[in-house]
């Protein structure tokens, strides 16, 4: 059964990276937690241009190894353990990476770990910088246009809660590369499949498995509406997917239907 978002899955020629992105330079905003009551701060400046505050970014070694292995472990215990509350939440492809980011931020207290309904503490720590939803984005953590951070670009809808798999690639991550080798754990997969009603689909490289014994480079996705129908999480190792029976969906750069490897952006 094929890894779709939305609808049937056929050929078209390749989306280019390039016109998905936006450029630039500029200066942030200070916001109060949940994104109400913008203040400008000259301070907080986009050093970068790609419409995060350098603020919102993980800046050390430490807080991006905390977040990225949260991240992986959090989408890979979506299809190991779901509860109900995440089966409720995660209905798409977009939907899983959202709840794993939004949920690495957090402080991972005991009550946390409690009400997440964890099969095991994993054991990492926090990141330092901040925590959800009390970072400089409050609740509001995904982009939602091109260019450089802006004053009022909170009030003003740059910024929001849900994002689906299109929003996440063209402003809220980075190409890494068209060749899944240089895959890292927390990087992601994105597909673009023309004829569907939501043509872009992402999956989470995981790398080295939390449940699995044995082999590596495992991706979780998750399939969004088969045929009208609820669909599900799933985990393949990339082996597996490079030999996909549909040609559309293996991670290949002879395949123009696969965009390639992306970080996200407070990772850069």
């Amino acid at each position: 059964m094929l890894p779709v978002c939305v609808g049937l899955v056929l050929h078209r020629p390749p989306v280019l990276a390039e016109n998905l992105r936006g450029a630039g330079s500029g200066v942030g905003a200070n916001v109060s937690p949940g994104g109400r009551g913008a203040s400008l701060d000259p301070t907080w400046r986009d050093s970068l241009g790609d419409g995060f505050p350098d603020s919102a970014r993980l800046d050390s070694v430490q807080d991006r190894e905390n977040f990225t292995r949260w991240f992986t472990f959090l989408a890979e215990t979506l299809y190991y353990a779901p509860t109900p509350g995440t089966r409720a939440e995660v209905q798409d492809c977009a939907a899983l990476v959202r709840f794993a980011y939004r949920n690495s931020l957090e402080a991972h207290s005991p009550s946390w770990r409690e009400d997440a309904g964890l099969p095991y503490d994993p054991g990492f720590g926090d990141i330092a910088k901040y925590h959800y939803p009390y970072g400089p984005l409050g609740r509001k953590l995904f982009r939602t246009r091109p260019g450089p951070v802006a004053p009022g670009d909170l009030a003003q809808g740059a910024f929001v809660e849900f994002a689906d798999s299109a929003t996440l690639l063209r402003y809220n991550t980075y190409p890494i590369s068209r060749d899944i080798r240089a895959a890292q754990p927390g990087d992601l997969l994105f597909f673009h499949q023309s004829v569907q009603r939501e043509p872009f689909h992402t999956m989470l490289f995981v790398g080295k498995s939390y449940y699995q014994p044995r082999g590596s480079d495992w991706i979780v996705y998750h399939t969004g509406d088969l045929d009208g129908h609820r669909g599900e999480i799933r985990e393949v190792q990339a082996v597996t997917l490079l030999e996909h029976p549909d040609l559309h969906w293996r991670p290949l750069l002879n395949n123009p239907n696969f965009l390639g490897v992306y970080r996200l952006e407070i990772l850069r």
